[in-house]
């Protein structure tokens, strides 16, 4: 009988796994669906003659923006009412705003439906909390890998769909599939999602107690420092990498492809490491892995200004990911670890908080430096950074480390 039960919860964390990782690939593919046209859009179909990149940048920001300022909030209810509505109510409601831009004709309304779908958004930290409180502690690190794996693969892919949908159909339509697509994560949440032992009774919390809570857990704020430092890391070079490939010697029509391709890069060497990485840090610790990610990432980092042609750069940029894919699994997996269990909903939403600040903040600062120094020096100060946060870090460890020694 014993056996039985021990085999349908395997069931039932290896089934959510799967479930929420394809939750998770739609949803971030339905998103980067629209970068690769949205200047375009704004231009041709709702007459943005003026300031075309400020309204782009705009445009692409105050999602994120509106993202992190929200996110404690759901995450709030998420651990007051579970983590499954979360992902229902933010499926539906993206969709049903995917759908809205297709009817838009004016460039303010798109930015509000672009509000919204920021402060509706939540599908991916409510994804990554369920599997966390989900899944078998032992198999907590291998899970987040493999979570890890799905944005960075729908990210990959959703560029090339939008490319292709908004070449043969039209840019409006490539939002309608976008919307198709988010529906598809919706209904794989309400269908097949499940949600254990989940206590219904406690209080709801507040934004502001949830704030002092994290604050006053210095190894979650520790985490949420490096993922935002982690975060920018990659969105500063946003902006850049076409401009530097470019200067390479590459031509302007094969530009686009090119830096496609070596932004997948990163990308494809996170779906094939993040697994890989999840495992080693059940074995070894999640903390030396991060600290392994952020050295070899700081170090790939500085490399890439010694490459001359967009292969060998293309390639650094490979290896770059390959210890980049370590950094999200161990923080996830860190932060489970020193969270409460009742906590879980709002720590990830707060991580997300985190991240959604950097990716905002990432590429203004990208942009604003390329145009002050060479794009190179800002490959040296990015690996210099994440170098210096791997250093904090092992030193804030080594410091815990400490001070538990003398009150053991």
């Amino acid at each position: 009988m014993r056996k039985d039960v021990a085999a349908a919860m395997k069931f039932s964390w290896e089934r959510n796994l799967f479930v929420l990782w394809t939750g998770v690939f739609f949803c971030s593919m339905a998103y980067s669906i629209s970068i690769p046209f949205l200047p375009i859009f704004l231009n041709t179909e709702l007459g943005v003659e003026h300031h075309l990149e400020a309204w782009s940048g705009i445009a692409f920001g105050i999602t994120f923006l509106a993202s992190a300022l929200i996110s404690p909030y759901w995450g709030s209810l998420a651990d007051k009412y579970g983590r499954k509505p979360m992902l229902i109510r933010s499926g539906f409601s993206l969709a049903a705003l995917y759908l809205v831009n297709y009817f838009v004709h004016d460039p303010y309304l798109f930015l509000v439906i672009r509000i919204f779908q920021g402060l509706l958004a939540g599908f991916v930290p409510a994804s990554i909390a369920l599997v966390a409180t989900n899944t078998p502690e032992e198999k907590t690190g291998y899970a987040l890998g493999i979570m890890s794996t799905a944005g960075a693969t729908g990210s990959i892919l959703g560029p090339l769909v939008g490319g292709v949908v908004s070449h043969y159909f039209g840019n409006r339509e490539a939002f309608l599939f976008s919307s198709a697509i988010v529906l598809v994560s919706a209904l794989i949440a309400t269908f097949f999602a499940k949600e254990q032992n989940f206590n219904r009774k406690a209080a709801r919390s507040h934004v502001r107690d949830d704030l002092k809570h994290a604050l006053s857990n210095r190894t979650f704020s520790l985490l949420l420092l490096m993922v935002a430092i982690s975060t920018f890391s990659v969105m500063i070079l946003e902006p850049l990498i076409t401009v530097y490939v470019l200067r390479m010697g590459v031509s302007k029509e094969s530009a686009s492809l090119s830096s496609g391709i070596i932004f997948s890069a990163v990308g494809i060497a996170t779906v094939i490491m993040a697994p890989r990485w999840g495992k080693i840090g059940r074995r070894v610790g999640y903390e030396k892995v991060l600290f392994v990610g952020l050295i070899g990432s700081g170090i790939g980092n500085i490399l890439q200004v010694l490459v001359t042609n967009y292969i060998g750069f293309g390639i650094l940029r490979f290896g770059y990911g390959l210890f980049f894919a370590a950094v999200n699994p161990a923080i996830n997996a860190m932060i489970v670890q020193s969270t409460e269990s009742d906590f879980r909903g709002r720590a990830f939403s707060l991580n997300q908080s985190s991240s959604q600040i950097a990716t905002m903040a990432g590429p203004i600062l990208g942009g604003l430096l390329g145009g002050w120094i060479p794009i190179r020096w800002i490959f040296v100060i990015n690996g210099a950074a994440l170098l210096l946060s791997a250093v904090l870090f092992r030193l804030r460890n080594h410091g815990k480390a400490a001070v538990a020694a003398r009150h053991g």
